[in-house]
């Protein structure tokens, strides 16, 4: 991903655009074929000498022509003819967000594959669901994984809508205007590199399309966020039910030599923020004076590489703490035991509105006696029993039943149909 974002390669893309608007050119016949010709056999570039020219001129583009134009001769007069630097800048940082989302998108998909397999690993795999942090009802760690391989579907196609979005060049002149240049020399040129014409464009592309790239890549870094913070609540050692991989020889304290930390799903969760704070920069440079002005230009050439770096990280980091996650089923069971059977509530609620009871009836008494396990830790069934309101209704094997953790499970099979995990 890095060298995507080398000098190396935004030159070389530089120049590929500059020798296709020369050989459109010379479709047109502005310039002889034989001109074209000489211009791609004898143009090349020295990275460090663009950078000692820039030095001197302070300006990129007229930098990198001189160097260029010391290696073809005379034919260099064809070079630029009519264009103007952004024409240059904008259509290569496209080729470079394409390049850099494509693989991006190869992360996505990656992370995808690990998620449907572990969410099948483990899609009966019994565990406690929580809402407000609070023992709600059993769910299985399958359909946790089931539920990120599904919000990652979502990102892979947020990622092809935002690469198609950034997809786009322009080869339009100095306002946009194509005064001195054939559109015929935009539609070739965009065509060459696998980018579409802009519609219109001023002497920039317009930077909306590079705010909504931006904040997919942010919408990602969220959903990471979200995973690892979950495995991070997972892995307290109250909960312990799940645990990032800690290789041999790790330490996870200079001072506690016991500690085993989830140090990578806190990077990631950290790391998500510098991606939202840099899609908020994007969307502060959608805002340009009239055709132009290069407020943009530098916050592009920090957010855009950094994002895409960053996202590439965090992808693959993640990826491998799914596929190398520690599981722990005995932990899952004893911490659903943990509050003596208030998560089965609900079960017998409604089993005593199917018997006739009023559901405020039937809440009031299932509740008393929740209460009363808070307070004094009995157990919930045992107490129900007791109650002749209860008893009367429900005989003692279906309450039972009512109390089965596999009852969770019924539907688990439907929902994995629905995000394609069959």
């Amino acid at each position: 991903m890095g060298k995507i974002w080398e000098d190396e390669n935004r030159f070389r893309v530089w120049l590929e655009i500059e020798l296709l608007a020369c050989e459109a050119q010379a479709e047109l016949g502005v310039i002889s074929k034989e001109a074209a010709q000489t211009i791609r056999a004898k143009a090349k570039f020295d990275v460090g000498r663009v950078l000692e020219i820039e030095n001197e001129v302070k300006h990129d583009v007229i930098a990198f022509l001189t160097n260029v134009g010391d290696h073809v001769g005379p034919e260099s007069r064809f070079i630029h003819v009519g264009m103007t630097s952004s024409d240059v800048l904008d259509t290569s940082l496209a080729v470079q967000m394409k390049q850099a989302g494509e693989m991006l998108l190869s992360d996505l998909i990656a992370l995808q594959e690990v998620l449907g397999r572990r969410a099948k690993e483990f899609k009966r795999t019994v565990m406690m669901g929580r809402t407000h942090g609070i023992h709600a009802e059993p769910i299985t760690l399958g359909l946790k994984f089931a539920l990120w391989y599904a919000e990652t579907a979502r990102n892979i196609e947020r990622l092809k809508r935002a690469i198609s979005t950034v997809s786009v060049g322009q080869i339009s002149g100095a306002v946009g205007t194509y005064q001195h240049l054939d559109p015929f020399v935009e539609r070739y040129v965009c065509g060459k590199l696998g980018l579409q014409p802009a519609p219109i464009s001023t002497q920039v592309l317009q930077r909306d399309r590079h705010a909504e790239f931006m904040n997919t890549l942010a919408l990602c870094g969220c959903s990471l966020e979200k995973f690892a913070t979950e495995i991070r609540h997972l892995q307290k050692t109250e909960v312990l039910e799940v645990e990032e991989y800690f290789s041999k020889g790790q330490k996870g304290s200079s001072a506690m030599p016991h500690k085993r930390n989830p140090i990578t799903c806190e990077r990631i969760a950290g790391l998500s923020r510098v991606l939202r704070g840099n899609a908020l920069a994007a969307m502060e440079n959608v805002a340009l004076w009239h055709e132009r002005d290069i407020t943009h230009s530098s916050v592009e050439r920090v957010i855009v590489p950094d994002s895409c770096i960053l996202l590439d990280y965090m992808l693959t980091q993640f990826t491998t703490i799914v596929d190398q996650l520690l599981v722990y089923p005995e932990a899952m069971t004893a911490n659903m035991n943990r509050t003596n059977g208030l998560i089965f509530s609900q079960e017998v609620l409604l089993a005593l509105t199917r018997k006739g009871m009023k559901r405020e009836e039937a809440y009031k008494v299932v509740q008393e006696n929740a209460m009363k396990v808070w307070e004094t830790k009995q157990s919930f069934k045992e107490l129900l029993a007791q109650s002749p309101e209860i008893s009367k209704l429900i005989p003692s094997h279906e309450l039972e039943e009512l109390f089965n953790p596999q009852r969770s499970l019924k539907r688990v099979d439907y929902i994995f149909e629905q995000v394609g995990l069959n």
